[in-house]
């Protein structure tokens, strides 16, 4: 139900909506565990990258796969995502599900290494090809063999995601009445996990 407004919460410049939502009651173990379900569920997210004298830059990336807390991509090594990676490792990987609303955002730096890591064969699937275009030349082709065929490793180091707890007609009534009755809508939940948080989390797989 939606939560009064307190004066408190206005003189301290609280937000209110992330701090009522924010979960600092279930236990660790289970906020990682929701995290690895949430991102499993999830093809597509978004990498952003930092170029200089522009700003953060993000392009729409396929999941290859979920390593922990960690984020799998292949991409081809001749984007400008790779410069971008080279002057600044730091990125961020963001999901947002237009559905239930929920939404993850991961922040940490980017490893990239040549195509001779045999993570890629595992990850690599036949429609990648369509992304890449065969040259005829027997190594341009597209293949996991294919010199361009690059993986992006995202290491995190801060996510923070919201977890809706209401369905769809619950998530609209909440919203409708908070916004008539001048109360904070109380949706879902708002979870952060930390460095020692995420090194937790890669000890869970």
């Amino acid at each position: 139900m939606p939560k009064s407004l307190s004066q408190g919460e206005v003189d301290s410049h609280t937000d209110p909506s992330a701090a009522k939502q924010y979960d600092s009651e279930t236990p660790k173990e289970q906020q990682i565990k929701d995290l690895f379900n949430m991102i499993d569920g999830k093809k597509i997210g978004m990498l952003s990258t930092y170029r200089d004298g522009v700003g953060p830059v993000g392009r729409s990336m396929a999941v290859g796969k979920r390593s922990g807390p960690d984020i799998l991509f292949l991409s081809n090594g001749h984007s400008r995502k790779f410069s971008d990676l080279e002057e600044n490792k730091e990125c961020q990987v963001t999901f947002q599900d237009s559905k239930t609303q929920d939404w993850i955002s991961i922040s940490g730096t980017a490893t990239t290494v040549s195509n001779t890591d045999p993570r890629i064969k595992d990850i690599w699937s036949s429609p990648i090809r369509a992304w890449f275009g065969d040259l005829g030349d027997g190594t341009h082709d597209g293949s996991a063999d294919d010199p361009r065929m690059t993986l992006i490793e995202v290491k995190a180091k801060y996510v923070v995601y919201y977890l809706t707890q209401v369905g769809l007609l619950g998530y609209m009534k909440e919203v409708g009445v908070a916004a008539v009755t001048g109360k904070v809508a109380d949706t879902g939940v708002i979870r952060e996990l930390d460095e020692k948080d995420i090194e937790l989390a890669r000890s869970m797989e």
